[in-house]
């Protein structure tokens, strides 16, 4: 079986792209795409996945003064070191960026987004460049713009109702945002059926599927980042830091204690990892969530104040970032000798956010491992030395910030008196004066309004 898939896929050295034929009408069976057999081990399965070169990510692009203080170290110990100082490195820059507040953080992760989506289409235009597909690079960019438009867009709307409103072109804009943003879509979508091309006709879809599942996985995820942010710069920080964590942990656990192996996806992966990051990253959230819940500036959802047109991040804290008493169970009392604990309730929510980044969060570096195997590269790109792309380093990050998005939506947020009163703003005089009357009628039948105050009104 093994023998006859090799020779439907060429033959010869799996590694060449030299091996390719030309003689296919579409293209498809060089690829090797007419559908893998489960069970197959990585060696018989490379008669089903391109022949693609190895990505620059192989390159050693480490700075120079670094390979030269660590010359003659073991290959193992001078990755150690490497991804060690780099760490580090990008730690402290994330607390920069956290102190220069939200806009920055915004501006980041759309940077962010934006060097993941590239990282992606690179591969898949490393993967088919050769087949000179029309406007592929093209139109997977004008795709990214039109999704960012639009969700972005929707952003604006929700968050920014009252400088909308006094902009007379932003309220164009937002009233038919979801109609522009479609009809962007539209001329994308033109664009590509008026490209193909009879030679290449399942290529093309094929690509055009593939920056449309890019798309969804880092664009729509991305966004979400943004909409954690607005909650309150905690939610933003916490997620990230506890994701952070974790690798580091694991990776020093496997490094030190590792025999184990974990998954074959990713070899170096063990189980004393994935146990010992899980508990220092649970450890390590609950201090966290402790130490930012005592500050405003962390807990308040972020606003814009159209008066200075600036963001703004004071409010009155939640129950949630309110210290409260709880009663520990009969066990922990005989064990610990206390019968009640202070707590935020925060930090109790931040246990359920460590466990989901140590038990499920490495699934989505499990799956950006499958999807390197897939195409025979070991890194996305080679932006940072010993770490590889940039979406090497967010691929748990995603998944993480979707969870995030989910657990505040079902557990967490309740209505958004600010949200609701923008809306109210953005209506017509007629429409704000029949609701002001319900809303009066409703509160006197509750009881809720003073006489004196139903009177006047």
């Amino acid at each position: 079986m093994t023998e006859l898939r090799k020779r439907g896929g060429g033959g010869g050295d799996p590694d060449s792209t030299d091996n390719l034929s030309d003689k296919e009408a579409d293209g498809d069976d060089r690829l090797g795409l007419q559908g893998d057999i489960e069970g197959e081990c990585d060696v018989d399965s490379k008669a089903d996945t391109p022949d693609v070169p190895l990505s620059t990510a192989d390159t050693d692009n480490t700075p120079q003064c670094l390979n030269k203080a660590l010359e003659g170290l073991p290959p193992r110990w001078k990755n150690y070191w490497i991804r060690g100082v780099l760490s580090i490195a990008m730690i402290s820059g994330f607390f920069l960026i956290i102190y220069m507040g939200p806009v920055t953080l915004i501006l980041v992760v759309m940077s962010v987004q934006i060097k993941c989506f590239q990282e992606i289409i690179t591969i898949g235009y490393r993967v088919y460049h050769s087949y000179d597909l029309p406007w592929f690079r093209t139109l997977s960019w004008y795709f990214l713009i039109c999704v960012n438009y639009f969700f972005y867009g929707e952003t604006v709307a929700d968050y920014f109702g009252a400088l909308v409103q006094r902009e007379e072109p932003l309220q164009f804009l937002a009233r038919y945002h979801r109609f522009i943003s479609f009809a962007l879509y539209l001329a994308g979508f033109c664009m590509f059926v008026l490209s193909l091309v009879k030679k290449h006709y399942r290529l093309q879809f094929y690509m055009f599927a593939w920056t449309h599942v890019t798309l969804l996985i880092v664009v729509t995820q991305s966004h979400l980042v943004i909409q954690n942010l607005f909650e309150g710069m905690i939610w933003f920080i916490v997620p990230i830091s506890i994701v952070i964590c974790n690798d580091i942990m694991a990776y020093l656990f496997g490094f030190f204690f590792g025999r184990t192996p974990l998954i074959k996806l990713s070899p170096k992966k063990t189980w004393e990892g994935f146990i010992g990051g899980f508990f220092s990253t649970v450890v390590f959230g609950f201090i966290l969530a402790y130490l930012l819940s005592q500050f405003q500036y962390f807990v308040c959802p972020v606003g814009f104040n159209s008066e200075t047109n600036r963001f703004i991040v004071e409010c009155e804290p939640s129950d949630i970032f309110v210290m409260q008493e709880y009663t520990l169970p009969t066990v922990l009392q005989n064990a610990l000798r206390w019968k009640t604990v202070n707590l935020y309730p925060f930090q109790i929510h931040s246990i359920s956010l460590s466990s989901f980044a140590s038990l499920i969060g490495p699934f989505g570096g499990f799956f950006a491992s499958g999807f390197k195997r897939a195409f025979k590269i070991k890194d996305f790109a080679s932006t940072i030395p010993g770490h590889g792309g940039i979406m090497d380093r967010f691929d748990c990050q995603y998944l993480m910030a979707t969870f995030t998005h989910v657990y505040i939506a079902s557990f967490i947020r309740g209505p958004n008196p600010s949200k609701v009163l923008q809306q109210l703003m953005m209506l017509q005089p007629e429409q704000q004066l029949g609701i002001f009357h319900t809303l009066h009628s409703h509160l006197r039948q509750r009881g809720m309004l003073p006489p004196a105050a139903a009177a006047q009104a």
